[in-house]
């Protein structure tokens, strides 16, 4: 996987305790697949622990394809999966899986503003979200002066967003 340039301040905020080179070049959220992102935020939702059939029925993909995914995640560190006993998130997993929905609804929201309905928003960020920078995401958060509750629920806020100043 391709190294997204100047990008180890924002993993060093994404992942202050792991070694950068003990999992896949995680940076800050465009390296994963937008399949792979929905289904950490998924399984995120469902309190970090699912079975890939839960995967499977919510994302209508063949259980086996699951899997596979799956698998290719674990190689990043980011979940863990024993057949048979489920898929569960790491804690460097559960601390990226918090960026993720963050960043959605941090997009969802900053679409309202602009005449998007909630459902509209929730939508169409889904479609770029996983092209949108932490840097970027960290700037229109504090744009918007670091809003608590979004579109889709609560806004979660980590250092490297808080430690920009609000615009304005």
């Amino acid at each position: 996987m391709e190294t997204i340039p100047g990008n180890l301040e924002s993993y060093q905020t994404l992942f202050p305790h792991q070694d950068k080179n003990t999992i896949m070049e995680i940076g800050d959220g465009r390296e994963l697949s937008a399949q792979k992102v929905r289904y950490l935020k998924f399984i995120a939702e469902k309190g970090g622990r699912v079975r890939t059939t839960d995967l499977a029925g919510e994302f209508g993909v063949d259980p086996s394809t699951i899997t596979k995914t799956i698998a290719e995640l674990a190689k990043t560190g980011l979940l863990s999966h024993e057949p048979y006993h489920g898929i569960c998130l790491t804690a460097e997993g559960q601390r990226y899986a918090r960026y993720l929905v963050k960043r959605h609804r941090i997009l969802s929201l900053m679409l309202t503003h602009y005449g998007f309905s909630h459902e509209q928003a929730c939508e169409e960020a889904k479609r770029f979200e996983s092209y949108v920078s932490k840097d970027a995401v960290d700037r229109i958060c504090a744009a918007m002066g670091h809003p608590g509750q979004g579109v889709c629920g609560e806004i979660t806020h980590d250092d490297g967003c808080l430690d920009r100043e609000p615009v304005g």
